[in-house]
């Protein structure tokens, strides 16, 4: 019965974990005009508000989705 319950408990730590990652993942998705990291990028680089865009709203889109893919790869192996 033990060993049962190690096994539950080692899934269940391996769930909540995944689950913790991939909450991570898409919480950066598409930086916007409300976001003081937006707009400490766009200070710090020079860059116009387009340019901003562009460039920190798509860097942290591809982050946030190669995040959610590592998510499910682990998801596989644990």
């Amino acid at each position: 019965m033990k060993k049962t319950k190690r096994i539950v408990a080692f899934a269940l730590a391996a769930v909540l974990a995944l689950l913790v990652l991939a909450i991570g993942a898409g919480s950066v998705f598409f930086s916007h005009l409300n976001d003081a990291g937006f707009w400490l990028v766009k200070e710090y680089f020079g860059m116009s508000v387009g340019q901003t865009l562009k460039t920190w709203s798509l860097m942290e889109t591809i982050l946030s989705v190669v995040g959610l893919g590592c998510v499910m790869l682990l998801s596989l192996v644990l």
